[in-house]
């Protein structure tokens, strides 16, 4: 289906349309926006793993006992939550990693990324967790089991059929946020697409391929998602 809604997109603009794309001025170009696509790809697997772990992170505070891991997983969740990533990326690239000695425009990027994008996997592993029904946990703690083997085995297998169709969004969310990352001089594909339009003044020639970039990417991750939906479904 993804394969077909792809080849559809790619039809109708570079056949049905009859407006004159001009693709030969972005020929030599060509280049430039695969190297661009792929520094997306890696971007967004870095920062995909990035945010998991640190969205993990924020959701064991969050359901520890402990009222200040609590306290500041929340304030940072909703400071996240609460501003643009675009003013995010201009203040830890211009302010806080210089600060930090940090200098790798790839390093930050991704960093950058994933702590935004973690703050909401972790809403949305929380609610996941706290969706499982009180009679679980119960059910759990009658036949012996440990707080992490109840985590492990009951409310963890259960919680992750739940959360799979936002975490997938959230995921291709993440890899079109990572067009802002042109901000800051990052050579992925929205910059070299904006840089193919500055040279050749071919607008529409220069940001369709960028938008079937982006496509190739989010729609694996919903197919992806799907397949674990049949993995993990269960019978209630």
């Amino acid at each position: 289906m993804a394969g077909v809604l792809a080849a559809s997109f790619c039809y109708f603009f570079w056949v049905v349309l009859t407006y004159d794309f001009r693709w030969g001025r972005i020929a030599a170009y060509t280049d430039n926006l695969f190297s661009g696509w792929l520094m997306t790809v890696v971007i967004s697997l870095a920062a995909l793993l990035g945010s998991s772990l640190i969205a993990a992170a924020l959701t064991a505070a969050e359901v520890s006992d402990l009222f200040v891991a609590r306290w500041l997983s929340r304030l940072y969740v909703e400071l996240v939550r609460g501003t643009p990533l675009l003013v995010q990326i201009l203040i830890g690239y211009y302010m806080i990693a210089p600060s930090l000695g940090l200098d790798s425009k790839f390093g930050i990027g991704v960093l950058l990324l994933s702590g935004f994008s973690a703050a909401y996997l972790a809403e949305i592993f929380r609610a996941g967790i706290e969706s499982i029904p009180k009679s679980q946990w119960e059910s759990a703690r009658s036949i012996g089991l440990t707080e992490g083997q109840t985590y492990r085995w009951v409310v963890i297998p259960q919680a992750v059929r739940r959360i799979l169709p936002a975490t997938a969004g959230q995921f291709a969310n993440l890899i079109k946020d990572s067009s802002l990352l042109y901000l800051i001089g990052l050579g992925e594909f929205t910059m070299q697409a904006r840089e193919t339009n500055a040279n050749t003044y071919s607008t529409f020639a220069a940001y369709l391929p960028l938008a079937v970039g982006y496509l190739a990417l989010t729609l694996p991750v919903s197919v992806w998602s799907r397949r674990l939906e049949r993995r993990f479904r269960y019978e209630h």
